[in-house]
């Protein structure tokens, strides 16, 4: 079936359920797919052939005797090679990991699995999730399907790529400090954070504990909504997951009004040095939402370069603790950006560590109170548009940030969406933050973007 890798996620699920595409005819497809165009994207690192296949059997079996487990049951997707997968290697894009095969899987699979969802592949990613651009794994960097000149960003770079270029429904990202948002934003597709504590992280390779978010990366706003739908809820086995009820997403999303809702704008703190595309382009969407009857104010945040300055602290003090005893043991497997990541983090005690995560709590405290009263936060997804490969240097993590780890540091879910695309025919993002455990208010303000403009429709092959 012509395009189908770029129907959304009910629409397929719809043709499974009707009989006009089988479970395994579409997962045969997509891995053909992947076969076809990876090559030049390399957008993973592990493509699960044998066990997509069987998975797609028992899915198609399921459905066709009326068992059906919901909209992902029989829908190929991947998962970034961070997230522990049973019998399958999770190379965390590292010589250091790349014999690492778990004896379980991380919850978010188990969840997924359940679904009925079926895995294509494990995805590229920095090595270590420590960089923004993905050209540190050490399988080689990801391309973006936009133009394979350039980077995907990071560090979910290969999810990104994947889901872009119909080699995957949909794929899990983390974000530590942009990993999410930055690489959708680039690749021009929808990156979802929740709160943190809303999903668990058992299971997944770390980079910074208590800033690690794990999220869906898709073509679409409702894609998001229901990979979320699957993740979302308390587990036990993570400490950092949070007790709370978890709505029905796309009732929950479609029941917010969008007119009389309050959007705050920080232009003076997050729109300065940042690409004049991109700046046009948010200003355009925040234009869109006033003609739809959103309220639209300015906000200025609190000590935003503190906050930055906690964030980053706290990543490398957690990074280097992660990897120490590894690290110890075979430091030459190590690349160079992530090296950098755990001698920055080792160079700080543990009254630094305490300290930040006492200032953090305050900082906590301070935006919430800033944020009272609104109901979402609009801003460009990230500084600075996508760059050529040959033009990419660690250094650019810091400004790539800048945008999205504060609301790591906060714990409140963000969203990016395309929202256009450059002159150099590369997307651009926009991101829309909300208040604790808001993901709904969130999911429903980036799918009134999305209806009311055209950027979803677009594709890069």
């Amino acid at each position: 079936m012509a395009d189908v890798h770029y129907l959304g996620i009910t629409e397929v699920g719809k043709l499974l359920r009707q009989g006009d595409l089988g479970v395994v005819e579409l997962t045969q497809t997509m891995l053909d797919r992947i076969e076809r165009l990876d090559a030049d994207l390399n957008s993973y690192i592990t493509v699960t052939v044998e066990t997509a296949l069987s998975q797609a059997t028992i899915a198609e079996r399921e459905l066709r005797s009326g068992r059906d487990r919901g909209p992902l049951h029989g829908i190929p997707i991947a998962l970034k090679d961070l997230i522990e997968t049973k019998d399958i290697r999770t190379t965390f894009a590292s010589r250091a990991y790349s014999d690492y095969v778990p004896t379980a899987d991380a919850a978010a699979t188990r969840a997924l699995a359940e679904a009925g969802a079926v895995l294509l592949g494990k995805t590229n990613l920095s090595e270590g999730a420590a960089d923004s651009s993905s050209q540190s794994s050490a399988f080689g960097g990801p391309r973006n399907p936009w133009n394979t000149d350039y980077i995907t960003g990071g560090s979910s770079g290969g999810s990104g790529a994947a889901v872009a270029a119909g080699l995957a429904f949909a794929a899990l990202g983390s974000d530590t400090g942009m990993s999410i948002r930055q690489p959708s934003a680039l690749c021009g597709i929808v990156g979802l954070k929740p709160t943190f504590g809303r999903v668990s992280k058992q299971g997944a390779m770390t980079l910074s504990d208590s800033l690690d978010h794990l999220g869906p990366m898709t073509r679409s706003v409702e894609d998001a909504a229901l990979v979320l739908q699957v993740l979302a809820g308390f587990d036990p086995d993570d400490p950092c997951s949070v007790d709370l009820p978890v709505p029905d997403y796309l009732a929950a999303m479609s029941a917010v009004r969008i007119k009389g809702a309050r959007l705050a704008i920080p232009r003076n703190d997050l729109f300065t040095n940042t690409d004049p595309e991109w700046i046009a382009a948010t200003e355009a969407a925040i234009a869109l939402f006033r003609d739809l009857g959103a309220v639209v104010e300015e906000i200025t945040l609190p000590d935003l370069d503190g906050l930055l300055s906690l964030g980053n602290l706290i990543v490398v003090t957690e990074a280097a603790a992660y990897h120490r005893q590894r690290f110890a043991e075979r430091p030459e497997d190590f690349g160079p950006e992530l090296t950098q990541v755990i001698g920055r983090g080792e160079s700080y005690n543990a009254a630094d560590y305490i300290l930040a995560q006492q200032n953090r709590q305050a900082a906590k405290a301070a935006y919430l109170a800033a944020f009272e009263g609104f109901d979402a936060m609009v801003l460009p997804t990230t500084t600075l548009a996508a760059c050529p490969v040959a033009e990419d240097a660690y250094p650019l993590v810091r400004p790539r940030s800048r945008n999205t780890l504060p609301f790591n540091t906060l714990g409140w879910p963000g969203i990016s969406v395309p929202c256009g695309l450059a002159e150099n025919g590369m997307p651009m993002g926009l991101q829309i933050v909300g208040q604790p455990f808001a993901e709904a208010t969130v999911l429903a303000l980036a799918n009134a973007y999305e209806d009311a403009t055209d950027w979803p429709r677009h594709a890069p092959v």
